[in-house]
């Protein structure tokens, strides 16, 4: 053995890169694992496979895959007798690396072995460990001009090149990096309207008259828990009542409706925008199924088709087990609620901390927050292994149909698990939790949470404002820090194998037959680079994508309570797009190179939650804010009900009457003080009757009004999507003239080949 390196069954023609590598060990003390990879090399051979052998002195070999061109030409035909124009953009004789490697990829993956009548794939080799690894090369000249023109921070602020990007990963790729460029750009005048808002609540700040009328109170307010709580003032609450007002004003109502017509908006011009590209690609017409059938012909002539097959008794399976598994969920949103109503009572008892006793609500509400973000974060391991195991239990039959059922399970329960929490508090927190004298407890100990005199919304700001902020920076830090670290955990484990090859210069390479071992030390020098970095699988790609879809429903669904939202998701989208370029072209290994011409589900959920978002952001408006009682109290029950008045202003008042009184010995036993008066009767936000705390007639006239606000919104907006979405059209007139153009040219040259 030479002390660097042994290469064996070098080809006549070596190519400069290898297609695919597996990696395993050279001495392998295992006589089955032995005649095993003996076996699956013997079946890659006869299917016209090339290997070559490389090993180190670590014990490890790397068994290089070349495919011959006879392959590739066969791949190509067939596409030509499925579709001209997919046929076109693969030039004949001229394989493109990402083709090959994707070709390679699924004839290793494709290929068995029989072990005692049962056949044995790539993927069981490697968990019995009779194969270490497998991965595809980083080219290293394509490498080098991408790392220079895209993954860099220097190039924050300019564009992708995407068609470069496609190229070198493969249209799937190059697709989710040319949505996620499309959905920054068009979160500029989302960010720029929520600020707006924003700073239209803040103009307004000092001249509202409901802040001032919070501020300016003596209104003594019942405990908000049961001993040892105390009573307290409105006044208290001057703080929050201005913060509340920041984004709970009119403005919002127009940038929610603004952001469920911008969801729409910007799909359909996503749809114009892919579908630019995709025509140049010639991929337009392409078919994931026929390109599955295409590469199992490549792989196996002889293959048989596999028939399609439902079971109702497998359909109602999966369907009960996924709603015990969104029960699960819903349990632990319910498990947060809990969290907080005793975090907030024993707060309150802490009376040598004057700070946390006298905030003890928010400060349970923000640490509720904190822990409904690390909930998220286990519970997205817990539901990809269920999702998985549903997915197999599905037992469908192609990769597509894989991929769309896991894409769908996998975003229901992390949809669930990120906005169950927010769903209680923008629709039930303070709505179910009784009266004084009838609260309704939890293990009839803890009363549940009340709303905030100066609204619900703003507690939902908080749970939004925490998660998402969380969200984004840990993601973020994780996200490249973690495939950083454990690269360098790799180099550092092998860093005298690196030693030895250090020297190895390309420029000393020798090219074509009978290479000195100084050649071989380069190819192995880039084998053991490609082999540090960090794997990836089918699930890489899909992680970026639900990432940046769940940011996509925050956005969206409540932007009513966070007007700032779309702008804190174009900050971290501007730093994301380099981050995932950074990771895959320098810490991670090369993603096997993928065929399509969409997102694929991705588009149907971003549809999904463009709805989602027209009933929340309206549910939000009309049933969690304060903006009808508002209405209805200016016009209707206010000062200003009467047209004749004038000199008036018309919300004073407003605070007082959106309150409650209740006498102190109907809930509480002990005699509550406030600076050594007794306190006989407090106020409570409810709209009910003083003597027998029934709900008042404005309390019905006020819902009526509110539902009838969230038809007519969601009427509203819907009737926009759809102008918005007949008013853009699908596809350029350019894409639609050259699709023609093209079928007429496949045509003629079909009619031509008949002639001949």
């Amino acid at each position: 053995m030479s002390f660097f390196v042994i290469l064996r069954n070098r080809e006549k023609h070596s190519p400069k890169f290898f297609d695919y590598v597996l990696v395993a060990q050279e001495m392998d003390e295992d006589i089955k694992c032995s005649r095993k990879k003996r076996d699956f090399l013997t079946a890659l051979k006869k299917k016209s496979l090339q290997i070559t052998t490389i090993a180190d002195d670590d014990d490890k070999v790397f068994y290089g895959i070349t495919a011959p061109k006879e392959i590739f030409e066969t791949y190509q035909y067939l596409l030509k007798v499925t579709d001209g124009c997919n046929w076109s953009c693969e030039q004949q004789g001229n394989t493109p690396q990402s083709t090959r490697i994707r070709i390679v990829d699924y004839i290793l993956h494709y290929t068995s072995i029989d072990t005692e009548g049962v056949p044995e794939y790539l993927s069981d080799l490697i968990k019995e460990n009779v194969f270490q690894d497998q991965f595809c090369l980083h080219e290293k000249e394509e490498q080098k001009e991408l790392r220079k023109t895209w993954a860099r921070w220097a190039v924050l602020f300019k564009g992708q090149p995407i068609t470069d990007v496609r190229h070198y990963f493969g249209e799937k790729v190059a697709l989710y990096f040319l949505w996620l460029g499309w959905y920054t750009f068009l979160l500029i005048p989302a960010a720029v309207l929520g600020v707006i808002v924003f700073l239209y609540g803040l103009f307004f700040f000092r001249g509202n008259p409901l802040i001032n009328e919070v501020c300016d109170s003596e209104t003594i307010m019942c405990p908000l828990c049961d001993k040892p709580c105390k009573v307290w003032l409105l006044s208290d609450t001057c703080t929050y009542a201005k913060l509340s007002t920041l984004f709970d004003n009119e403005g919002t109502v127009a940038f929610a409706m603004f952001m469920a017509v911008w969801a729409t908006v910007f799909l359909e011009f996503w749809k114009r925008h892919t579908a630019s590209y995709v025509c140049e690609w010639k991929v337009f017409d392409w078919c994931e199924e026929e390109e599955e059938l295409i590469l199992e012909i490549v792989n196996n002539p002889d293959c048989k088709s596999v028939k399609f097959s439902h079971s109702y008794l497998r359909s109602t399976l999966i369907m009960v087990l996924m709603t015990l598994m969104l029960l699960l969920i819903i349990g632990l949103a319910h498990a947060l609620v809990v969290f907080r109503v005793i975090a907030s009572v024993e707060f309150a008892k802490q009376e040598q901390l004057p700070f946390l006793s006298e905030n003890s609500y928010t400060v349970a509400l923000m640490l509720g927050a904190v822990l409904h973000y690390l909930t998220i974060t286990i519970m997205t391991w817990v539901n990809r292994r269920v999702a998985l195991k549903l997915c197999e239990l599905e037992k469908v039959i192609s990769h597509a149909a894989v991929e769309r059922s896991f894409t769908v399970k996998m975003f229901t329960f992390q949809f669930f698990t990120l906005f169950s929490s927010l769903i209680y508090t923008a629709f039930f927190l303070g709505r179910i939790n009784g009266h004084p004298g009838g609260y309704v407890r939890i293990a009839r100990i803890w009363r549940l949470e009340e709303c905030h005199p100066s609204g619900c919304l703003m507690d939902l700001f908080i749970q939004m404002g925490i998660i998402m902020l969380l969200k984004q920076f840990i993601s973020n830090v994780f996200e490249f820090s973690g495939p950083w670290f454990k690269g360098w955990l790799k180099r550092r484990q092998s860093r005298k194998m690196r030693k030895k090859v250090r020297r190895c210069s390309e420029k000393n390479c020798v090219q074509g037959t009978g290479g000195t071992d100084l050649c071989d030390n380069c190819k192995l020098r880039d084998l053991l680079w490609n082999f540090d970095l960090n794997n990836v699988d089918s699930f890489s790609l899909f992680n970026e994508f639900l990432e940046m879809v769940l940011q996509f429903s925050f956005t969206t669904i409540f932007v009513a309570a966070f007007p700032l939202a779309p702008l804190l998701a174009l900050l971290n989208n501007v730093i994301e797009i380099r981050l995932d370029a950074i990771k895959m072209l320098r810490l991670e290994r090369r993603l096997v190179p993928r065929k399509t011409n969409d997102i694929g589900v991705w588009t149907d959920v971003l549809e999904t939650i463009g709805v989602l978002a027209v009933i929340a952001n309206g549910l939000v408006i009309g049933i969690s804010s304060d903006f009808i009682p508002r209405l209805m109290y200016r016009y209707h029950y206010g000062p200003c009900a009467n047209s004749s008045t004038s000199g008036v202003e018309c919300m004073s008042g407003y605070i007082n009457d959106s309150l409650s009184i209740a006498d102190t010995k109907v809930f509480l036993p002990q005699q509550l003080v406030h600076k050594d008066r007794n306190v006989t009767h407090c106020s409570y936000r409810s709209y009910r009757s003083k003597d027998d705390y029934t709900l008042t007639h404005q309390f019905w006239v006020i819902q009526a009004v509110r539902f009838a606000f969230v038809i007519l919104f969601e009427h509203v907006v819907v009737m926009c999507k759809c102008i918005a979405g007949w008013f853009v059209p699908t596809s350029p007139l350019e894409v639609k003239n050259t699709r023609l153009q093209d079928k007429l040219g496949q045509l003629k040259e079909q009619l031509r080949s008949l002639d001949q």
